[in-house]
């Protein structure tokens, strides 16, 4: 029973989804003469953790029963008390935990401290699960750099829009909603200005109390029109430009209460994109979602700061040389550069199939063993 009740903790995790950034999805479940006697997560940043929730839900004492944690329990003081202290205190008997923290601050620190006391720790039930699941914050708690999903949709010949610039769209509404389920899950979402001029997405998340992530738009001489769709919502935008601007229309960004202007310098013809990723970092945003557009997409290729990449195939053919696809620039020059995705996974969303991958890099990435 013990993958069931692991398999049960890694689902409570996920309704913690796009509120706990940049802390880790946790979920927990305490066990009790075979029997659930108390669940609990990790609701939102800064709140209460999953242990100390699901010992809060006990429908009984919990002194002698297991818990089964899908994150090693912390053991140093922040927003909140150190968990391995309070299943100590409370007398539990097993500890059973997916994964270690890889945080500096635990790593480890927290299962000794359980073993010390005397409790039984399993390490190890459905880590696979746990690391795909916290892929994010596994980047981010030993980077301080965002985990970049590079999303795209095309057509089965490889196009994201007609000759004329037409993209509404290219795939169904299962891919459409997925895609706004992922949305809910990043903290920040960002396109170039071409992608805006020409579409005007509101880039938001479509979902039941869903969370809109930070808008992020590239636009190295600010162009953005102010009565684009991102200015005009509710949440927050930043764009990142170039010593380049356009100074009116940065006066009149600066107005904004809802917008950041980031001056983040240049690197070729454009915006500094790995300046803009350690300034997102800074902030606490722990992941971006990339929606292009093309240029876009290959400049964050070629700087090397994708992680992970989504490509949406819908079953059409739409032909012409001048109609776009996912990722345009110069490209690679040979077969031995392109860029190489592992640990894929294909889903079918309607007619629609989805390809995901993680960027391989060397043997040492924080994030090729999610």
């Amino acid at each position: 029973m013990d993958m069931d009740y692991m398999d049960r903790a890694l689902e409570l995790s996920r309704r913690g989804e796009g509120r706990v950034n940049p802390n880790p999805l946790v979920g927990a479940v305490i066990v009790k003469n075979g029997r659930i006697i108390g669940e609990g997560w990790h609701e939102y940043y800064g709140g209460p953790h999953a242990e100390v929730n699901a010992v809060r839900n006990a429908a009984e004492d919990v002194r002698g029963s297991t818990i089964y944690v899908t994150l090693e329990p912390c053991s140093h003081y922040g927003k909140t008390p150190p968990c391995a202290e309070l299943l100590r205190a409370k007398g539990f008997g097993r500890v059973v935990v997916a994964m270690t923290d890889p945080n500096p601050l635990v790593a480890g620190k927290g299962i000794e401290i359980l073993r010390e006391a005397g409790i039984k720790v399993d390490v190890g039930l459905l880590e696979a699960k746990a690391r795909k699941l916290n892929e994010i914050f596994i980047k981010y708690i030993l980077t301080k750099q965002p985990f970049v999903i590079m999303k795209s949709a095309m057509t089965l010949d490889g196009k994201t829009a007609t000759s004329g610039g037409e993209s509404k769209w290219i795939t169904g509404k299962e891919s459409r909603e997925y895609v706004h389920r992922i949305r809910n899950r990043v903290s920040g979402i960002m396109v170039g200005i071409g992608t805006l001029l020409s579409d005007d997405p509101s880039l938001t998340a479509r979902t039941e109390d869903g969370c809109d992530p930070v808008r992020i738009i590239v636009d190295s001489r600010l162009r953005i029109p102010m009565d684009a769709k991102v200015l005009n919502s509710p949440g927050k935008t930043i764009i990142a430009t170039t010593e380049d601007y356009d100074r009116r229309r940065y006066e009149e960004l600066e107005e904004l209460d809802s917008v950041e202007v980031l001056i983040a310098g240049k690197s070729g013809m454009g915006v500094d994109l790995k300046h803009l990723m350690s300034h997102l970092g800074a902030k606490g945003i722990d992941s971006v979602l990339l929606e292009g557009g093309s240029e876009l997409n290959w400049s964050m290729v070629n700087e090397g700061l994708v992680d992970k990449v989504m490509t949406f195939i819908a079953p059409k053919i739409l032909g012409g040389c001048e109609s776009k696809t996912p990722v345009g620039g110069p490209g690679f020059p040979g077969l031995d550069d392109a860029l190489v995705l592992q640990d894929i996974e294909v889903t079918r969303f309607g007619v629609d199939t989805l390809i995901e991958g993680y960027v391989r890099r060397g043997e040492n990435d924080v994030h090729g063993t999610c």
